[in-house]
């Protein structure tokens, strides 16, 4: 029997959380990791997120969710947003981890990663870009049968509160 090749992933966290919201829905990660884990037999599932003070719980939930946190430093802008760039993190971890897998599957439509991607087709270790949506850049189209849309698979994997019930010990009459 042959032995299924192992799977890394390498996940823009911005990208995929800002690029589904656009389209109007939250991604529910721990759904995102058991479709990675289920689909293409990922192994691991690197997640690049800026770290933010106080977002702790977030982190350890993401965590125990099966995903490996590589954190970038952020920095308030003067017009109060948080910036925390990813990109050179997730091209950094993906060289460092090439011997470790077979496989890659990169989260992002930012074209900032097309050297990546276009590194990891040449080398045959490309398995998929999913793109949150389809205004992923220009410069990833020549890689198209590569290129799942997150947001064709939002019945999947949106993230739905749970009802919280009240539960008495008697009911009424």
């Amino acid at each position: 029997m042959a032995k299924k090749p192992t799977t890394f992933a390498f996940i823009d966290s911005q990208n995929l959380n800002m690029g589904v919201r656009s389209e109007g829905w939250k991604v529910d990660y721990r759904r995102f990791r058991q479709y990675l884990r289920n689909k293409y037999n990922a192994s691991k599932a690197f997640l690049f997120i800026g770290y933010i003070q106080g977002n702790e719980s977030l982190y350890a939930n993401l965590q125990e969710m099966g995903f490996i946190l590589i954190f970038k430093p952020t920095m308030e802008l003067p017009d109060g947003k948080i910036k925390g760039n990813v990109d050179a993190e997730l091209v950094l971890h993906s060289m460092i981890q090439l011997p470790n897998y077979d496989k890659a599957i990169i989260v992002s439509g930012d074209g900032d990663f097309r050297c990546l991607i276009e590194y990891l087709a040449k080398k045959e270790k490309l398995l998929k870009v999913m793109a949150p949506n389809r205004h992923f850049s220009g410069f990833l189209r020549e890689f198209n049968q590569f290129i799942t849309r997150v947001d064709l698979l939002r019945t999947a994997l949106e993230y739905r509160p749970t009802k919280k019930t009240k539960i008495s010990g008697r009911s009424k009459p």
